[in-house]
């Protein structure tokens, strides 16, 4: 069980080393410059120790400017935003004009169910952000990056729980997308179930329905930005190709990738495509 937590806890997601020009920070929150570059970590949103975020504001910033929100994995019930701290860099290094929140949630254990303790965490941060606009000079226009249970959360977040619109695109990285699909509802892996078991034991259909983002996709979704691997041992190849023809359906903008050979994360020349399609994908709807 450990080996396959493991997997579900970390997409690996390092490409380079970090390597933006130093920058000084201004990590003072009651005297922010749009001209500097500013972070603040650990900002609470929430009492529970896990309601934190991290923010990365670009210098020479303004209301125009959008900001991308990182979700980690962790099967609901473990990891930390510092897992996301890779692609935190890779955004810092190649999209330099995007501010960042790298944020926390609570997590999810037998007597706190994932859902809806988590989105409701998400619309938090959504609406700290937006009663903070003037102060920390950003836009509105949000999107998400999240990689497994955090695709899943990102996902679910951006189609059934923007009602203002905010989310211009969204990233899944070996996300599940549907618990009624019968890969789920009829495995036979005890540390999968496990995991499933998080949104509850012999659930009805309509609460699957309701957390999986495959049957909250609308035509008015965001464009949606899809990567998966054709052995992994948590999330059937179907998870990401029903999502895409969901979403082929509905007319939404969308993108999908498959690395056959890969499991639950890569390495190596399909990690660089991975960023590769994902930053461009970010340029033409975030940027």
């Amino acid at each position: 069980m450990k080996a396959i937590k493991y997997l579900f806890i970390v997409c690996t997601i390092s490409i380079v080393s970090f390597s933006c020009s130093t920058e000084t920070a201004n990590d003072d929150p009651d005297n922010l410059n749009p001209t500097e570059y500013y972070q603040e970590l650990n900002v609470s949103y929430g009492a529970d120790s896990d309601q934190k975020f991290d923010i990365y504001l670009p210098p020479n910033r303004s209301n125009t400017t959008k900001v991308m929100i990182l979700i980690h994995g962790g099967g609901w019930s473990s990891g930390d935003k510092s897992d996301m701290n890779a692609i935190k860099d890779l955004i810092r290094q190649d999209l330099p004009n995007i501010g960042i929140v790298n944020m926390n949630y609570r997590l999810a254990d037998a007597n706190n169910n994932p859902y809806p303790m988590q989105i409701d965490d998400i619309t938090t941060v959504v609406n700290h952000l937006k009663d903070h606009l003037d102060e920390y000079v950003i836009s509105d226009d949000f999107g998400f990056i999240g990689i497994s249970a955090g695709a899943h959360l990102s996902l679910l977040w951006s189609y059934g729980f923007d009602t203002t619109n905010n989310a211009k695109m969204v990233c899944s990285i070996v996300g599940p997308t549907n618990f009624t699909d019968p890969a789920y509802l009829n495995n036979n892996n005890p540390e999968l179930q496990a995991l499933l078991d998080l949104y509850g034991v012999n659930p009805t259909t309509a609460f699957l329905e309701e957390v999986s983002p495959y049957h909250r996709a609308t035509a008015s979704s965001p464009p949606t930005i899809l990567f998966y691997g054709g052995q992994d041992p948590l999330i059937p190849t179907t998870q990401g190709t029903a999502m895409r023809d969901k979403l082929q359906t509905l007319g939404v903008t969308h993108e999908f990738t498959l690395y056959p050979n890969a499991g639950h994360g890569w390495v190596g020349l399909e990690l660089l495509d991975t960023w590769t399609k994902l930053k461009l994908f970010t340029q033409n709807y975030l940027e």
